[in-house]
């Protein structure tokens, strides 16, 4: 058995980063401690120390604009330790062990908390003609030289650092919840009695990908006539960092050519299933953090733990289903939403 291993390089080669993964995974009580080695040749490092620290970052621009003086990355959340002389010296882990193995002669460990208030990884996706890094939420860990831990003034040369983005990833509970009900009354003009629609999904959680059942009860008391009915789902996307910003996109929308006569019912199982695959042309689509070109999905849904939703920073996201039922002559019945998490 072999672990993959992840390492970075600085310019000078003095640097040597390395990771045992990338995916760091928010059981919202915690999330996975992020366990290091940088191996060192000391042979040009002088006087200066070896540090290492751990950023979780919004990115709100791409980098051209920094040519202009703006920044285009603002650090929510950021810890340094110091490795080169050793005053850092974490308890080792059996990744740590697995990593020295591999580095060899002068390699040092660290570790990372990541806390749990900071927001899991997630980009906005970029329009077609959108050039550079997405927006998003980003952690880094970033080995460098330097005279003090963190010194504005003091200027790190690029070819003494080494770098890997991470992941901060939403656990995906084994206990599954009872699923969201939703019901409605509406009446119509010219019609004494009303429509009734109920819907309801058996729980309330469903893994990317997975077909969404929705169960639809329709009795149908007015003297119109149901058409048709439309299923949509709309993200939400809150971003609370820099403003109260928040934003609704559709991700998923049919039609569904069912009639309910006048006094009639209806009662049926309808399955959808949202897809990042059918919404790559949607501007800031809030989806999972993305590793260079790998394939990622719609945002998950962020969890939280109960009484933190003030404090977390970045990006939160949600998600909620629209039944909308088409009614001759009585235009369109009323939006009946529920909120499953994906």
């Amino acid at each position: 058995y072999s672990r993959r291993v992840y390492k970075k390089t600085s310019g000078n080669g003095g640097l040597t980063l390395y990771l045992g993964k990338r995916d760091y995974v928010d059981h919202v009580i915690n999330v996975d401690q992020v366990d290091g080695v940088v191996k060192l040749d000391t042979t040009d490092f002088g006087d200066r120390k070896v540090f290492v620290q751990l950023a979780c970052a919004f990115r709100y621009g791409t980098e051209d604009l920094d040519v202009m003086g703006l920044c285009f990355r603002k650090d929510i959340w950021i810890n340094h330790v110091q490795i080169y002389p050793e005053c850092h010296k974490p308890a080792q882990s059996a990744m740590h062990e697995t990593l020295l193995k591999k580095a060899g002669d002068s390699a040092y460990a660290f570790s990372f908390e990541i806390p749990t208030n900071l927001p899991c990884s997630v980009s906005l996706q970029p329009g077609p003609d959108d050039k550079g890094k997405a927006c998003g939420v980003d952690f880094e860990v970033k080995t460098y030289l330097a005279k003090e831990k963190s010194n504005a003034d003091e200027k790190i040369e690029k070819k003494d650092t080494a770098r890997l983005i991470i992941r901060k990833v939403q656990y995906a509970p084994s206990q599954v919840g009872a699923g969201p009900k939703a019901d409605l009354c509406k009446s119509f003009m010219m019609s004494d009695k009303p429509v009734h629609l109920e819907a309801s999904m058996e729980k309330d959680l469903y893994f990317h990908g997975e077909v969404i059942p929705i169960k639809i009860k329709i009795n149908n008391e007015s003297n119109k006539t149901v058409k048709k009915f439309k299923i949509s789902v709309e993200q939400t996307t809150d971003i609370v960092l820099y403003s109260a910003d928040k934003y609704t996109k559709q991700v998923f929308c049919q039609e569904f050519g069912e009639t309910v006569d006048s006094n009639g019912t209806y009662e049926n199982t309808l399955s959808i299933t949202p897809l990042l695959s059918d919404n790559k042309e949607k501007r800031g689509l809030a989806l999972d953090g993305r590793l260079k070109d790998e394939d990622t999905n719609l945002a998950s849904t962020t969890m939280l733990r109960m009484g933190l939703e003030k404090e977390v920073l970045g990006i939160l996201v949600s998600y909620k289903i629209k039944i909308n039922l088409m009614v001759a002559g009585g235009g369109l019945l009323g939006g009946l939403t529920s909120s499953p998490k994906q």
